[in-house]
């Protein structure tokens, strides 16, 4: 699959910093009604630049719909390209062609769990979040989408949904990609990404 079948450029005045929303084609109304200017509706094998940077749209395994009578949407990841090359994969399971999306990326963010006590369809568990890692062969994994919620009723399951999954996503990438370091961010921590190119994370 080529990521820059279509190239969209979009332009924006540089006094400025670019803040805006990439969604999925047919997703920008809903947006728009509740008064979001900046936004690029893209399908999957589209490619935005911004300047330097490029972001462009990947597919993914995940249902599309946007609640009772929501717009029926392709799900999608992005691929973000610039000095550093990061997958954002989405709400997604492992899905044909994750392996080719690209070469030589710096960090892929994974889903490792959904919202409550189990992971319904169209989502990355623990063991299959590492099988993606061997799939996409970052040098950097972030793991991310766990123990945001706790269902109704679930609230004294909300400790292990923070420790759980985490601990189980970092014993499967030992086993599955042991040559990605993978990194476990606490609310508000920040990833430099100058520090992996230069091989650490100072």
């Amino acid at each position: 699959m080529s990521l820059t079948s279509t190239t969209i450029t979009w332009t924006f005045p540089r006094s400025s910093a670019w803040a805006g929303l990439f969604v999925p084609r047919g997703g920008g109304g809903l947006l728009r009604r509740r008064r979001i200017e900046r936004i690029v509706e893209v399908d999957a094998g589209e490619e935005v630049r911004i300047g330097d940077l490029a972001v462009g749209a990947t597919p993914a395994d995940h249902e599309g719909g946007r609640g009772f009578l929501g717009t029926e949407v392709a799900a999608l990841g992005y691929l973000i390209r610039g000095s550093h090359r990061i997958y954002f994969a989405g709400d997604t399971d492992l899905f044909e062609g994750m392996a080719t999306l690209s070469a030589g990326l710096d960090v892929a963010l994974v889903p490792i769990w959904g919202w409550g006590p189990s992971v319904g369809p169209g989502h990355l568990d623990p063991r299959r979040a590492a099988e993606a890692l061997r799939l996409l062969h970052p040098r950097l994994a972030v793991p991310i989408h766990w123990g945001t919620y706790a269902p109704l009723g679930f609230g004294r399951l909300q400790t292990a949904l923070l420790a759980d999954p985490v601990a189980e996503f970092l014993r499967h990438a030992a086993e599955l990609a042991p040559e990605v370091e993978v990194c476990v961010l606490d609310l508000g921590e920040t990833l430099h990404l100058d520090a992996i190119a230069r091989g650490d994370r100072g």
